[in-house]
C-alpha cells in the first residue's frame, strides 16, 4: 500500500533553515508527480510546491518562491524540502502528497509541524 513518512520538522527562529524529507513506498514513485502542501493553525490546505516525476520541473506557490526548493531522488524514493529564510507565517504542518493519474492527489502522509517563532 501507499506509504508517506514525512520528516525533519521543528522549531526555528525566523530566518533559518530546516529541510524536510518524505519517504515514498507502495507505488512506483518516478511515475508520480509530487506536492508539498501545508496547513497553518485555523486555515485550510494551502499548495506549497510541485515536482515532475522525472524531477525536471518545479512549481512554487509565491508564498514561498525564491525561499524553498524541491527535489526528489528517484533512486532512494525519497521527496524533499529544503526551506530557508523561513518566517513565523511558515508555520504549519506540511504534506507530501503524490499526485494521482487524475492530476488530484490522491495520498499524503502523517504530516510534519514546521513552526517558526522567536
Amino acid at each position: 500500500q501507499v506509504q508517506l513518512v514525512e520528516s525533519g520538522g521543528g522549531l526555528v527562529q525566523p530566518g533559518e533553515s530546516l529541510r524536510l524529507s518524505c519517504a515514498a513506498s507502495g507505488f512506483t514513485f518516478i511515475n508520480h508527480w509530487m506536492y508539498w502542501i501545508r496547513q497553518a493553525p485555523g486555515k485550510g490546505l494551502e499548495w506549497v510546491s510541485a515536482i515532475s516525476g522525472g524531477g525536471g520541473n518545479m512549481y512554487y506557490a509565491d508564498s514561498v518562491k525564491g525561499r524553498f526548493t524541491i527535489s526528489r531522488d528517484n533512486d532512494k524514493n525519497t521527496l524533499s524540502l529544503q526551506m530557508v529564510s523561513l518566517k513565523s507565517e511558515d508555520t504549519a504542518v506540511y504534506y507530501c502528497a503524490k499526485v494521482g493519474y487524475s492530476g488530484n492527489y490522491d495520498y499524503w502522509g502523517q504530516g510534519t509541524q514546521v513552526t517558526v517563532s522567536s
